[in-house]
């Protein structure tokens, strides 16, 4: 039988409720060498435990009890993928650590306390019993926290680094004006249910129908609102696929401004739209922010890649093995109280989150966008 164990893990420290399950794992044993440094799989199996009590918090629901045997990929486990990805991102935090100094890295005094508080919160919240199973030891706590503060403050310093731009022209968002014709039916008790083809049909001559009175109306929106309709806004690209569909946003990224798009039929229902701007500002500046973001992350990974390639690292699978998710259950408590749930902070966090108080106070009394 699957032995369950109750954790509660906030900001990297946990706190364990109850206690079953097997042991097997010595904590000083190396799991995987980088560059010369040494794993231990005592802090493996801390930063798995963590993940996997994520994965069973919030998907054993649809996946299961059998979820870690169950596939997740073609030839591939959810428990082997997870503990895939733990495995790649310790190595990669080891490398990250490795590389500080190219990117004036450190750990301030402050940040220092703050993992040594939460380390400390955790060592004193649970019995030595319980801490066992997940490699709750101080110097693993402390040991995972101090990574992954490195990890957050050098992908923040080689994505500042990274030297790069996008044009409005690269970014540029257009704007509409739509109206949706559901194939989907409510009643007064809110139910909904699919309509039939002939229903279909006859919603297609009304989408037509509007359509076509909708490209000599001066104001689209007041002009659906008249025909029973709501006319919803939309910013797109010719590549949207998030807000409004794909055959939407292509159809209209075709037309000028003021353009009014044939009936457009998808999965979901019909659409008609009205291009109200070939160049809307505030949109446009969002997706160059959400791309320049989508640089400075790609940027981060080649940086990494090109580390792992060049660097020395083994695994020991043996010793990897041991960490059983099948034999463990771990599941997370949040308590949104705990005094300790924003106890480890990167310096530039803290000066964010500093700013953002002192942005609140300034702005108290007047309304917030």
């Amino acid at each position: 039988m699957k032995k369950r164990l109750a954790i509660l893990a906030i900001a990297g420290a946990m706190a364990i409720s109850t206690l079953t399950g097997c042991g097997g794992i010595n904590d000083s044993d190396t799991v995987a060498t980088v560059e010369g440094d040494d794993i231990s799989v005592g802090l493996a199996n801390f930063y798995a435990r963590m993940t996997q009590a994520q994965y069973e918090t919030y998907y054993a629901g649809y996946l299961g009890e059998d979820m870690w045997s169950s596939e997740a990929s073609e030839g591939e486990s959810y428990e082997e993928a997870v503990k895939n990805q733990v495995m790649e991102d310790l190595q990669n935090m080891y490398l990250l650590e490795d590389h500080m100094d190219e990117y004036d890295v450190s750990i301030s005094e402050e940040e220092q306390t703050a993992i040594e508080k939460a380390a400390a919160a955790f060592d004193e919240a649970n019995g030595l019993e319980e801490k066992d199973k997940v490699s709750g030891s101080k110097e693993n706590v402390e040991r995972f926290l101090t990574l992954t503060t490195i990890r957050q403050k050098m992908s923040n310093a080689i994505k500042a680094a990274a030297d790069v731009e996008v044009s409005d022209e690269e970014a540029a968002q257009k704007a509409m004006k739509y109206v949706m014709f559901s194939y989907t039916t409510t009643d007064e008790d809110g139910n909904s249910a699919a309509m039939t083809e002939d229903e279909q049909a006859a919603l297609k001559e009304e989408a037509e129908s509007f359509a076509k009175e909708a490209k000599s109306a001066d104001d689209f929106a007041a002009f659906a609102s008249e025909k029973g309709y709501e006319a919803k806004d939309a910013t797109f690209d010719a590549d949207e696929t998030i807000v409004i569909p794909a055959e939407l946003a292509k159809a209209a990224d075709a037309l000028e401004e003021g353009g009014v798009t044939d009936v457009i039929e998808t999965d979901n229902g019909l659409y008609v739209a009205k291009v109200t701007s070939l160049f809307d500002e505030d949109a446009t500046e969002t997706e160059k922010q959400n791309l320049i973001s989508q640089k400075q992350q790609e940027k981060y990974d080649e940086i990494i890649e090109a580390w792992r390639e060049e660097a020395d690292i083994s695994v020991k699978k043996n010793v990897w093995k041991k960490v059983d998710f099948n034999e463990l259950s771990v599941t997370l408590h949040v308590d949104e109280s705990d005094p300790y749930a924003d106890s480890v902070k990167t310096d530039d966090q803290a000066e964010d989150s500093t700013a953002d108080d002192e942005a609140d106070e300034t702005d108290t009394g007047e309304t917030a966008e």
